[in-house]
């Protein structure tokens, strides 16, 4: 099917997917990402790709094979999809696919004895969500868990960030904070945060135990009273005159700490 201006109801619900007004889609842009979400198994609902795309040798291909499982496949103009596009440039193609499980229960469901979590505490960058599940999946962590006022994972923005990390890392979205907390607890899984004033160093703990790290706001960090609700706190030795790293950052140097003495 090809879209014109005139008959538009697809890209107006792509619209409305981009920008978080309808939650049970998620939107994905960009070839490479597209084909992460057919091999991660996604329910893809729309494919829509521009007629320049389609013409390319290397990119047919794959819009062969998402348009095989698409329930709906729209060709646009290059204008048209720059209307839908969440990137300055547009990259071409655009699909719809139905949003992963992210509760408590996929987490539990796929939970193993030695479960290495991150939670991400109110982090509000969708930018930093993606790039620790994308390095929380590269470091071998297992699951997830994103509390309420931290950015959706599945945003537009977090998905390019994480590059296919989201639809295969197990997430639980949206949890009370405190209720995570006690379901890690409930499970023997040693909490632990992250804070400057820590007398332990994040390469003198044992990450070789059922592990969560925890990892507050960008700006603020975990406040006295959440860390306190932690099994125990590290830092990241650090010089001259830094006072603290981005958080995704710091998730990365920890998570690799955490896989290197799992590798052991």
């Amino acid at each position: 099917m090809q879209i014109t201006s005139r008959d538009n109801s697809l890209l107006r619900q792509a619209r409305a997917v981009r920008d978080g007004k309808e939650d049970e889609y998620v939107f994905i842009e960009g070839l490479r990402l597209c084909v992460e979400a057919l091999r991660s198994n996604l329910e893809i609902e729309a494919v829509i790709a521009s007629e320049e795309l389609i013409h390319k040798p290397q990119a047919s291909e794959s819009f062969a094979e998402l348009s095989k499982t698409a329930r709906r496949v729209a060709t646009v103009s290059e204008k048209l999809l720059e209307s839908i596009s969440y990137t300055k440039t547009p990259q071409g193609i655009v699909v719809l696919a139905r949003r992963p499980e992210a509760s408590q229960q996929r987490l539990e469901e796929s939970l193993t004895n030695n479960a290495l979590l991150v939670v991400l505490h109110q982090i509000n960058n969708p930018v930093n969500v993606g790039a620790i599940l994308r390095t929380a999946e590269a470091a071998g962590a297992t699951g997830i868990i994103t509390t309420k006022h931290t950015s959706d994972p599945f945003s537009p923005k977090s998905l390019r960030g994480a590059m296919g990390s989201a639809f295969r890392v197990p997430v639980w979205r949206d949890a009370v904070f405190d209720e995570a907390i006690e379901w890690c607890r409930a499970r023997e899984i040693n909490l632990v945060g992250t804070a400057a004033y820590s007398n332990t160093r994040h390469t003198d703990l044992d990450w070789t135990r059922p592990s969560a790290l925890v990892l507050g706001p960008e700006s603020t960090g975990l406040t006295d009273v959440e860390l306190k609700t932690t099994d125990q706190t590290v830092k990241i030795p650090m010089q001259g005159e830094v006072e603290s790293l981005n958080v995704s950052v710091a998730a990365g140097i920890i998570l690799y700490e955490a896989a290197r003495q799992r590798a052991l």
